[in-house]
Parts: structure tokens; sequence; C-alpha cells
């Protein structure tokens, strides 16, 4: 699969597909002509490499996550790690969900004013 259609099918830009190269998280195949082949497995895994950057991991992380995903094999220091990142995600998700609750509140109170004004007229 060439890389526009990588690009096409995870909406992340070639410039970005490139970068995974550069940063060894992502493979292709030369052509005799120089174009990047990937397999059809680039996309799934372009998808999990977005998923773990908007989860927090560095470029370094994710490339010694990913022989993990592929094998199902971690070493104790590696499960330690991912442990950690899991614990800093559920902290996250924490965090993310007491704002929500905040903005919940803030809709809510205004809503209710917006209410009361109308009624008043």
């Amino acid at each position: 699969m060439r890389i526009g259609l990588v690009a096409e099918k995870t909406g992340v830009s070639v410039r970005a597909l490139r970068y995974y190269e550069e940063q060894d998280l992502l493979t292709s195949e030369r052509s005799s002509g120089g174009q990047r082949h990937y397999p059809d497995t680039a996309v799934g895994r372009v998808r999990l490499i977005q998923q773990l950057y908007a989860a927090g991991l560095s470029s370094k992380m994710i490339r010694e996550v990913l022989p993990c995903v592929d094998t199902g094999v971690a070493t104790p220091v590696m499960v330690d790690r991912l442990t950690g990142e899991r614990s800093r995600i559920d902290q996250q998700i924490t965090d993310l969900l007491a704002v929500r609750d905040r903005l919940d509140q803030v809709i809510g109170a205004v809503r209710d004013s917006t209410s009361d004004h109308a009624q008043a007229r």
C-alpha cells in the first residue's frame, strides 16, 4: 500500500508517516522507483501509534512498546514501565472526568440562569 493511501485511511499526514519511519515506529519497503510501500497491517499500526501518542507516550517509549505488542512478550522491566504508564493514564482519566463534571455544573448553571431570565420576560 502506498504512503498516500495509508495517510488517507488513517487520517495521518504523509509527513507524519515519514516521521514514524525515522523514529523506527513504522517500516516500509521501497519500490525500484523509490516509492514507499507499506504492508496491509500499517493502517492498524499507525492507529495504534496515534493512540499511544494521544495517551502521552513518547516516541522512545512507543518504540519500546511496539515489539511487546507484536510478540505479546515483555521483560519484567518493561512490564513495570507499562504499569507506570497505565497508572499515569488512569490519573489523566480521573482528572478529565473531574473537569467534565465541573463543566457539566457550569453548563447546568448557565442553562438554569438562561431559563430563569427567559421566564421572567
